[in-house]
């Protein structure tokens, strides 16, 4: 069947040279953009419900852009002015990069990794007797606190914001050729907004073998997957896939 259709379960890219854009060109598919989980930050109050003084703190550990957010939100909310001291443990120079929002750069302690979390672990260690906080979200992945604990440093960890099904009430009677996802929260709205969803001839992309095993659970097809060593990039395999179903058609 060929490919005229995509969702992608993800906000539209900002930027504008963004690979999705290209593959739409290129290949004359149409791609709509819809985030299936959108993020909402915890209020203050419930984070002192979680027992977190953020004086008692010297060091951040920063996994997301959105725990990069939702701190200095909640620092402001708690009227704390975070000291020029504080140094900021970054997963990835993604997070580092925004973290530019907030401070300035050049004046900052910044320690960054170079892609996993585990990337971090020499550059904590080095730096063990601070007390650390990692503002996170309630879906935190599990290699994060083993991680941590296996440190043997002084930290806590904090939710402060959380990850909310949104509605897509309006895509009742719309249908897409393809459906692309990122995470297990994306398998869980789809069935949470439609829970007779039939797969039938769409075909289901995902990124991340975490989400793999929650399409397969969910009794569902696996017809596109990334990365692999050939499409490192979801787009790459999209393409791939396309190219190979329209051919000739």
């Amino acid at each position: 069947m060929k490919v005229k259709t995509i969702l992608v379960s993800q906000p539209e890219p900002k930027i504008e040279n963004s690979p999705y854009f290209d593959l739409s060109e290129k290949q004359k598919v149409k791609i709509d953009f819809r985030p299936f989980i959108h993020v909402e930050g915890v209020p203050s109050k419930e984070i002192r419900q979680q027992k977190i003084d953020l004086n008692n703190y010297s060091a951040i550990i920063l996994t997301s852009r959105n725990a990069v957010d939702h701190f200095f939100r909640v620092a402001e909310e708690m009227r704390f002015k975070v000291p020029d001291s504080m140094k900021y443990f970054c997963q990835s120079e993604a997070v580092a990069y925004y973290l530019q929002k907030y401070v300035v750069y050049r004046k900052r302690k910044i320690y960054v990794g170079k892609r996993n979390f585990a990337d971090l672990s020499p550059l904590i260690k080095k730096y063990k007797d601070e007390k650390f906080l990692l503002p996170t979200t309630d879906k935190l992945k599990p290699e994060v606190p083993e991680t941590l604990n296996g440190l043997n440093i002084d930290w806590k960890e904090a939710v402060f914001y959380k990850t909310v099904i949104s509605d897509l009430s309006d895509l009742e009677n719309v249908t897409y050729d393809i459906l692309v996802f990122f995470s297990p929260s994306g398998i869980d709205s789809l069935f949470h907004n439609f829970p007779d969803f039939k797969q039938n001839d769409t075909k289901i992309a995902v990124f991340g073998n975490t989400t793999i095993k929650a399409v397969e659970e969910k009794g569902l097809r696996v017809d596109i997957s990334a990365p692999t060593p050939e499409t490192p990039s979801m787009t790459m395999a999209l393409q791939k896939y396309i190219e190979k179903t329209n051919k000739g058609k």
